[in-house]
């Protein structure tokens, strides 16, 4: 990705035909590795843990859900903490589909961008500011806290790390508690992606939005 005082990089044309041709293919194209498990072949354990998903989300497990009820245990644990996410984080819904995007474009991980990208629209971020999270580029204009939460996130993505910098920063906009919330949500959605794009899960049926094109 593009450093944070960077400007977006000047590649020949071709090159950039091929990186947007091979990023269209990234997860479509590609053999599905762990498709929904039908409900005939399932463990007893997987049915429980199925049906409890779909008591609370009125559909059967999708995305990294389907993929994880190979392991019960950890498909009930991802989705209770996808619940607090959605529903009892300390930071407000812009903030966190903003958090959600930045790992989702971090990891170029296509079912992530796709289904939080009308999210976060809905949640109030600009078509312009996450065009630019898309592009790799550092947005150019963005609210106080969403700037915070970009440096923060997007530092400990690239860097594995946070500067002392951007902490005071973060820690005098959310505190402590926002800062666990918005840096475990970079691992959250870390996980997510790391499931799915080693399972090759496609798009849903459906899906509109181009793909991610795949970074240099």
């Amino acid at each position: 990705m593009i450093g944070r005082h960077e400007g977006p990089a000047r590649l020949p044309l071709a090159f950039v035909i091929l990186i947007l041709a091979f990023g269209s293919s990234v997860n479509l194209g590609a053999q599905h590795r762990m498709p929904p498990i039908p409900a005939d072949k399932m463990t007893d354990a997987q049915k429980k843990a199925a049906a409890e998903f779909t008591a609370i989300r009125k559909t059967d497990p999708t995305g990294p859900f389907a993929v994880m009820l190979r392991v019960p245990e950890l498909m009930t644990l991802a989705f209770k903490w996808r619940e607090h996410v959605q529903f009892r984080s300390v930071l407000n819904q812009r903030l966190t589909e903003l958090g959600i995007l930045i790992a989702a474009r971090h990891w170029t991980q296509q079912y992530e961008w796709n289904a939080h990208y009308p999210l976060a629209i809905k949640a109030g971020l600009t078509p312009e500011l996450i065009t630019a999270i898309e592009q790799g580029r550092r947005p150019s204009r963005m609210a106080e806290d969403e700037e915070i939460l970009y440096n923060l996130c997007t530092e400990l993505q690239r860097t594995h790390g946070v500067s002392d910098a951007t902490y005071a920063q973060a820690l005098a906009k959310f505190g402590e508690e926002g800062i666990v919330e918005a840096t475990s949500m970079q691992g959250y959605y870390m996980l997510l992606a790391m499931v799915m794009n080693t399972a090759r899960t496609p798009l849903p049926a459906g899906a509109t939005r181009p793909p991610l094109a795949a970074f240099p």
